[in-house]
């Protein structure tokens, strides 16, 4: 995965060759994804919206299992 900064660098470096009707279509792009995913978190219900806040707050805090480690746990069910 390419890291935030180096993807806004790139961004940049791009834009500066747009003339200003290419850069409007940019912006609608990037304004209809922002608003999608508004939109699709808006839809949620309150104890979704719960949950994966929840979730993210534990994956900052380090609170995670490994997928290998869950994968060797579950593994036996695989072969069922």
């Amino acid at each position: 995965m390419i890291a935030a900064k180096t993807i806004d660098k790139e961004i940049s470096m791009y834009l500066e060759h747009l003339n200003n009707g290419q850069k409007e279509a940019v912006l609608k792009v990037i304004k209809t994804f922002a608003h999608e995913e508004d939109e699709w978190w808006e839809a949620l219900e309150s104890d979704a919206k719960d949950s994966i806040t929840k979730g993210l707050k534990q994956a900052k805090e380090g609170e995670v299992v490994p997928h290998n480690e869950v994968m060797k746990k579950y593994r036996r069910w695989q072969s069922k």
